[in-house]
């Protein structure tokens, strides 16, 4: 049980972060004529703010179902990419129990359960979930109030809510910036994804750009060890003494 409450309680940033995003799918959802329930169910459901968002935009055009889960399937993308890093990190998780943290797999969930493992803290069943249902029940609670208030918000881009996705994204990535070769990695991500963008469009630049991202950084040279940092910075004459 403390495992799950320190799970609940490291996540409050992230959870009053993503509070006003959730509320803003639900006003849009209802500006395309989903009711709260459908508003509510998807939320519950398919737990992703910036599919649900894409899936949202073309529900209210004449698009193909194909084209739309498709369209879904490129922004999510990542999350295969998710699930193959995070595998060693459940090794404490049996079948069941990794199901479950696959579902409320999320772009902060992934990098703070990272960064809980690199700090020397074990992952948990029950600090997963308590980090997990921290944000999705407000997530689901918060898409049924911008439901319901939806008509008060009218259209989230006159009011600048249109940023919170940006925003959301950057916060996750600028998590990593310690690591090796952050810099070289996101800016080609971010280069190619801008190519895609104007070259193939929406919602496939967030694939193409990730894509390109993982490629660079499996062409660099993997960073050194602290073993072979210190060899490196360790005298000849003295390295061979200590041979």
């Amino acid at each position: 049980m403390s495992d799950f409450i320190d799970g609940a309680r490291q996540s409050t940033a992230i959870t009053l972060s993503t509070l006003p995003f959730a509320a803003l799918f639900g006003a849009v959802a209802a500006a395309h004529g989903q009711t709260i329930a459908e508003a509510v169910l998807m939320s519950a459901t398919i737990f992703a703010g910036a599919s649900q968002l894409v899936g949202i935009e073309l529900f209210g055009h004449d698009v193909p179902a194909w084209l739309i889960v498709l369209s879904v399937f490129a922004v999510n993308f990542r999350h295969i990419l998710y699930s193959a890093a995070i595998g060693p990190y459940f090794r404490r998780l049996n079948g069941p129990q990794k199901a479950f943290a696959f579902f409320f797999m999320t772009d902060p969930q992934f990098a703070e359960t990272v960064k809980h493992d690199e700090n020397g803290k074990a992952v948990t069943f029950g600090w997963y979930m308590g980090f997990a249902l921290a944000i999705y029940i407000p997530w689901v609670g918060f898409t049924a109030i911008g439901a319901m208030f939806s008509s008060l918000i009218g259209d989230p881009k006159s009011v600048g809510l249109d940023v919170l996705l940006p925003v959301y994204f950057m916060a996750s990535v600028l998590s990593f910036r310690k690591r090796p070769n952050f810099l070289v990695v996101v800016g080609v991500s971010a280069v190619a994804s801008v190519i895609a963008m104007q070259t193939v469009g929406s919602p496939w630049h967030v694939s193409l750009g990730a894509l390109a991202g993982i490629i660079t950084a499996a062409l660099l040279p993997p960073p050194k060890t602290p073993d072979e940092e210190n060899a490196s910075t360790t005298p000849e004459p003295v390295a061979e003494a200590a041979r």
